[in-house]
């Protein structure tokens, strides 16, 4: 019993930080996204719109939430472009939006529901 306890704290621990950790944001630190997605929850398609303080040449990355299979990879994205999710099963996804030199700018997570 008094083994279970430690591991079911630990447990709880986990889930609570997981829950509550925000995503990534632009490294300039005022708090502003790089890219809004819309619709979220998505059925068949989901658009990124870039704001204007985006950089050029900017790589996204699509995973699955659960797997971490890379779903989606397009680079040199314009400021708005839209993605067909007809190979997207139902769940949890992450985009990372890289720079050229291959680091994350910005993380976040969308869903696609059926």
């Amino acid at each position: 019993m008094r083994r279970i306890l430690p591991i079911l704290s630990f447990i709880l621990l986990i889930a609570l930080n997981s829950a509550g950790q925000p995503s990534r944001t632009n490294p300039s630190g005022d708090g502003d996204r790089i890219v809004k997605l819309y619709p979220n929850p998505a059925t068949s398609y989901i658009t990124f719109d870039l704001q204007n303080n985006f950089r050029k040449g900017l790589t996204v990355q699509i995973y699955n939430g659960v797997l971490g299979k890379k779903m989606f990879e397009t680079q040199n994205i314009p400021d708005k472009f839209t993605i067909n999710l007809n190979d997207f099963i139902r769940g949890i996804y992450i985009y990372h939006l890289v720079d050229m030199t291959g680091k994350i700018i910005e993380s976040g997570k969308f869903q696609v529901s059926r």
